[in-house]
């Protein structure tokens, strides 16, 4: 393992990461505060207690997953497309370094932002809703596995996008929407049977639950299944990549 190409790559990614900090940083940050001003001061006041918990305090998990989600896949897609779109990808590829430091690098470095991003919301939203984490050890496990999942998701949106419009669209109109259909503002549970097995089927629900589980101890589903279809969707994005690498898919053609 090539120490010296994976510390290159994630330093210099992280090098642009404090570069734009207003970007990268402060702007998750502020508006995910404006949805805790919103929904947890002022509408949350207003509503009942879900599973025990206040309703402010009840979507820190979700919002922290909305913006941990959507930093992921944006910074590991722009991390690897910008390389292809200046055509610097093709010294990488000729440097000594294998595609495992490749990925290592890139999708750590996007990783490292998103823990960053979630773990200054968190920080934030004691600001504003009083909450408590009753497992921390699995609450970083979640917000790590997420932000690894999802990086390697936005690796590979990053090798298939040819032009910045498509490195925007699978975030806003696919990741987004999951998120807020997946539990982040309400529990499955307070659903219709139909609509609640149909919302079983996004795959952000299980990320959602098992991260308010590490908060509150409770969850709509399983600790378990949480953290297995976690590490499901993590190996398909894994096979994903070694696919890319070992066709080329526009990468080397």
């Amino acid at each position: 393992m090539n120490f010296l190409s994976i510390r290159a790559i994630y330093g210099f990614e992280m090098a642009r990461f404090f570069r734009t900090i207003t970007q990268s940083l402060a702007s998750p940050v502020v508006s995910t505060s404006l949805y805790f001003v919103v929904f947890g001061s002022a509408i949350g006041s207003r509503m009942a207690a879900i599973d025990g918990v206040n309703y402010g305090a009840f979507i820190v998990p979700g919002l922290t997953m909305l913006s941990v989600l959507g930093q992921s896949v944006s910074n590991a897609s722009f991390g690897i497309y910008m390389p292809r779109f200046v055509g610097t990808i093709f010294e990488i590829l000729s440097a000594p370094i294998s595609a495992v430091e490749i990925v290592v690098g890139y999708v750590g470095a996007a990783a490292t932002k998103s823990v960053i991003v979630g773990s200054v919301i968190l920080i934030t939203a004691r600001c504003f809703v009083p909450f408590s984490i009753a497992h921390p050890v699995w609450m970083l496990t979640f917000l790590v596995l997420t932000s690894i999942t999802f990086s390697l998701f936005g690796f590979i949106i990053g090798v298939w996008a040819d032009g910045f419009e498509k490195l925007q669209i699978v975030p806003l109109m696919v990741i987004t929407p999951l998120t807020f259909l997946g539990g982040s503002f309400y529990s499955i549970n307070m659903l219709p049977p139909f609509w609640q097995s149909v919302t079983l089927l996004n795959p952000v629900v299980y990320l959602v639950s098992g991260f308010r589980w590490s908060f509150y101890g409770t969850s709509d589903v399983s600790l378990g299944i949480c953290l297995g279809m976690t590490i499901a969707f993590m190996v398909i994005c894994l096979l994903g990549i070694c696919w890319i690498f070992r066709t080329g898919y526009r990468i080397k053609n």
